[in-house]
């Protein structure tokens, strides 16, 4: 295998194009996801077998429009492409157009060829020609842009082998430019240009003194006559306007004898399904319908799953304690780390639902219409309409939510924008508001069809975006914003969901939670077990200490030893911890073990479930129940239960508005570059979170 010869191929394209699709017909289930070095922008890479002797590794770089960049993505797309001594600098580039929107695709590829890289063209969606009257003549069209065409529909799997043998023959591909602009623009400065930068293609040399950032890959001297050029900044921005219409011009002399629509054959629905579901009222409608749907069925169709992992969990716990011989490190297995994988793994059903119907609304295209849809209101809070992108994005994890936050050109929108995202409802608060929502909300239907719990937490999903809204309001008056920025987004085309796509998506998503929280709900765990199985000298003469007690005399063995499991557990250095912070939480209706949950997930909010699955695990005395039927039972010294109704909201409330997620405040920092932001989060949501809490209790008791 190692003999294999590999080529570098770099996957490019504007977005909407397929090229992710495209991207998972090529390498299936052999590729990764990782961050570029010193960045926290996504890198996906895959291994592709073009043929019994050679391999491709294929690298799907961010959507972009163009290689003169406006965001950190389109930036990385450059860097790529002109660093030749970085290890994603690619043997040949696949550009990735979309047959309906060849004309502006096809901007971003005239670039590339003038940097003189073997490339090939996709001309994705080809299965759409028909129905939309396209036709083109791929022969002549080869000819005018110099380069090899592969006709192709990533979703149908047409194309994809005479892509492997293109990539194969790259070494063949006609390398010269499609348009030579220098010579139409101002021939005698850019031969000034090139004789500065005689190493490099003038396209190249042309971009390195477009820029503002500075190139690690220059020597000192080179990066000097980079400055040197750029002095006449005047000039440069004058030549770049000049530039984009002499590529428009020449992508039209192409197109005009080369690619035709004829409308009259044209069958498109979108135009119709774009007027309803963008519409301003019924667009609104449908979009809460929608949503509607989604929380019915993360309670409706996981709870038979999620009640098979709960029992699974519980069984298995007490297996172990069964088999394994007696001691602390089967105690550490049985009541630590079993109770604690449990806690992640069996919120599995909701997240995997969760993430599927938010892949199948990218997947069609009605996103975009969802974001279209929301800018007429965040632009009344003080936000982007590039605002709604991250917002909605946040309902998977705020960290990436906050990266996608850097599209957003004005400084304060986006600071915003990276303010109120926590507040959105992340997957990490999903297993909280499940179990605490099973704990205390009936499982009845509403008006004949309505889940009561799914209703609830749509209702938790609307508290967080209705938080974030009101969030903005007040920062958009504290921070005086006056410049508005222009939204743009593009609308593409309804498709019908790749399975595939979805599941690769649904994979990677589900796969990113467990593991990301399982290390630290596991860790955590047996921190907790350490501190629930050990204490001072009161918790090592508890079995002394609870036989003493007169009224303790009748019980029977069962009864007794669940006494002192009790009482070891509230006099262990955990019981102690809980203790000194229950007046604090008193007023919120929590007692001493939710304190310690409570404590143990600011790491992470999901913690909270891992934590209260170790303390009652550590309380059981090796019953088979599991954790829901444990926190059910749980009663307090007056014999109520504590997962009432006003505790159950207090806590939904609490972790509904606080900020619990170490990682979350972390990237805050680096995305501001100051922890005067973070801090201010963290405050100002603890503050809310916790009197909103006490006032819920209070009103409901």
């Amino acid at each position: 295998m190692n003999s294999e010869k590999v080529v570098k191929v770099a996957l490019i394209g504007n977005p909407n194009t397929g090229k992710t699709s495209l991207f998972n017909q090529l390498t299936g289930l052999k590729q990764k996801v990782g961050n570029y070095p010193g960045i926290t922008v996504d890198k996906k890479q895959g291994i592709c077998k073009l043929n019994d002797t050679a391999k491709a590794e294929i690298i799907d770089l961010p959507g972009t429009y163009s290689i003169n960049p406006s965001s950190m993505d389109e930036t990385l797309v450059l860097n790529t492409l002109l660093d030749e001594n970085n290890d994603t600098f690619p043997d040949v580039v696949v550009v990735v157009v979309d047959v309906e929107n060849i004309k502006r695709n096809l901007l971003l590829f005239t670039q590339i060829k003038d940097l003189k890289l073997p490339t090939i063209l996709v001309i994705n969606m080809v299965d759409q020609m028909k129905r939309k009257g396209i036709n083109l003549d791929v022969k002549k069209l080869e000819e005018k842009l110099k380069t090899k065409i592969v006709l192709a529909s990533a979703r149908k799997k047409i194309g994809i082998e005479e892509l492997k043998t293109e990539i194969l023959a790259y070494k063949s591909l006609d390398k010269t430019p499609v348009a030579k602009i220098s010579d139409r623009i101002d021939a005698d400065y850019f031969e000034n240009l090139k004789k500065a930068f005689p190493d490099f293609p003038l396209y190249k040399s042309w971009l390195l003194i477009t820029q503002d950032e500075e190139f690690d890959f220059l020597t000192e001297k080179q990066q000097k006559l980079v400055l040197k050029f750029r002095e006449d900044a005047v000039c440069i921005k004058r030549y770049q306007h000049k530039e984009t219409i002499l590529r428009y011009q020449i992508i039209n002399d192409v197109l005009k004898e080369n690619f035709n629509v004829d409308s009259s054959k044209a069958t498109d629905l979108r135009g119709v399904l774009d007027r309803i579901l963008t519409h301003k009222i019924f667009g609104y409608i449908i979009f809460a319908a929608i949503l509607l749907f989604i929380f019915q069925g993360i309670f409706d169709w996981a709870s038979y799953p999620m009640d098979l992992i709960d029992g699974a969990f519980a069984s298995l716990s007490s297996w172990a304690k069964s088999v394994m011989p007696p001691g602390t490190f089967t105690n550490l297995v049985a009541e630590g780390i079993i109770p604690g994988i449990g806690g992640v793994i069996i919120f599995i059903p909701q997240i995997a639902i969760l993430f599927t119907f938010i892949a199948i609304l990218e997947e069609t295209g009605y996103m975009s219409r969802v974001v279209f849809l929301m800018d007429k209101i965040m632009r009344r809070f003080g936000m982007s309409g590039k605002s709604v992108i991250p917002l909605i994005s946040g309902t998977a994890c705020a960290i990436p939510a906050i990266m996608a936050s850097r599209n957003i050109s004005s400084w304060k929108e986006r600071l915003i924008t990276i303010l109120v995202i926590p507040f959105t409802t992340c997957s990490a608060r999903l297993p909280v508001y499940a179990i605490l929502i099973a704990l205390i909300i009936p499982d009845k239907q509403v008006l004949g069809f309505l889940n009561l719990q799914g209703l609830t937490m749509m209702a938790l999903y609307l508290l967080g975006f209705a938080a974030a809204i009101l969030s903005a309001i007040v920062l958009h008056k504290v921070l005086k914003i006056k410049k508005k920025t222009l939204f743009v987004i593009e609308m593409p085309n309804y498709k019908i969901p790749s399975i595939k796509n979805i599941l690769y998506e649904v994979v990677e998503k589900t796969k990113a939670f467990v593991l990301g929280a399982g290390k630290i709900i596991l860790a955590i765990s047996i921190v907790l077990w350490f501190l629930a199985s050990n204490g001072p000298a009161s918790f090592k003469n508890a079995e002394e200490t609870v036989a003493a007690k007169q009224e303790n005399a009748q019980l029977s063995q069962e009864d007794l030893q669940k006494k002192i499991a009790s009482y070891k557990l509230e006099n262990s250095y955990i019981g102690y911890m809980g203790k000194t912070i229950e007046p604090a939480i008193k007023p919120m209706g929590y007692d001493w073990k939710i304190g310690i949950a409570l404590i143990s997930s600011f790491a992470a909010r999901e913690v909270f479930v891992g934590a209260l699955a170790t303390i009652y695990n550590v309380d059981s005395d090796g019953d088979e129940s599991t954790i829901k039927q444990r926190m059910a039972a749980e009663v307090d010294s007056n014999g109520d239960k504590v997962f009432d109704l006003p505790t159950g909201v207090s806590l939904l409330l609490f972790y509904a508005f606080a900020m619990q997620c170490i990682g979350t405040l972390a990237i805050v920092k680096k995305e501001t570059n100051s922890w005067k932001w973070p801090i201010l989060q963290l405050i100002c949501m603890g503050a809310l979170a916790y009197f909103s809490a006490v006032i819920a209790f209070n009103i409901l008791s």
